[in-house]
């Protein structure tokens, strides 16, 4: 069971966005993919697939706390929402990737399966969306999207033989990265390959300012 538990933690690192206030970044953007948040395997993750997914947060966010004042504390405790909702998407397809690749599937029923435990373990449906809201910075509609990506990474490091906190698993998620050739627009970092996440870096072109209310906005 410790075991267990200690797995299940080490999988939600792999996705846990913070709620966060989200910077309005005004850039020269990505020349070579316009419009691009983030390029995998040559496939595009818009700006607007970000946006609409830090929308998703920040719509859950304000539904569970209605007080503005509470919201407002709420967002001023944390930050990087957007860079954070991008880390998670990019890897997401890492690691569907790298399971994919070791013949590693997850049906309905294990999410399922999970989902019911870990409801148990809150006190129901509604108090576990809550906890993936506020601890994970997931919205209600990704929670069987993130169990999901829970279980590959588990099922992925027992087909290793290790587990999702030692460096066999993430050697796994280095060599896929390269494979995918990942290429982040710059007012959002840059991809480690070796770490399988996102870094930030300093561009003389990129400026930075928060907006008054906190809303998500990218220039």
């Amino acid at each position: 069971m410790h075991r267990r538990c200690r797995r299940r933690r080490s999988a939600l690192v792999l996705t846990a966005a913070i709620a966060a206030a989200a910077p309005l970044l005004t850039a020269c953007g990505n020349d070579a993919h316009p419009g691009a948040a983030a390029v995998v395997d040559g496939r595009r993750i818009t700006v607007a697939q970000l946006e609409d997914r830090v929308d998703e947060v920040r719509a859950a966010q304000r539904a569970a706390v209605p007080d503005e004042t509470q919201y407002e504390q709420a967002i001023a405790r944390t930050g990087g929402l957007t860079r954070d909702t991008l880390q998670s998407m990019v890897l997401d397809q890492v690691l569907h990737r790298a399971a994919q690749d070791a013949d590693v599937t997850v049906t309905r029923k294990e999410i399922q399966g999970m989902r019911a435990g870990l409801e148990g373990q809150a006190g129901g449906a509604k108090a576990l969306e809550t906890v993936w809201l506020q601890q994970y910075g997931i919205a209600p509609a990704r929670v069987d999207e993130n169990l999901r990506l829970q279980l590959e990474a588990q099922k992925l490091a027992q087909h290793l033989g290790t587990d999702t906190g030692q460096p066999a698993f993430w050697k796994a998620l280095a060599d896929t990265s390269k494979k995918l050739d990942i290429d982040l627009n710059p007012r959002y970092g840059t991809w480690d390959v070796e770490k399988s996440s996102r870094a930030d870096v300093k561009t003389p072109w990129v400026r930075e300012v928060t907006t008054e209310a906190g809303a998500p906005r990218t220039a």
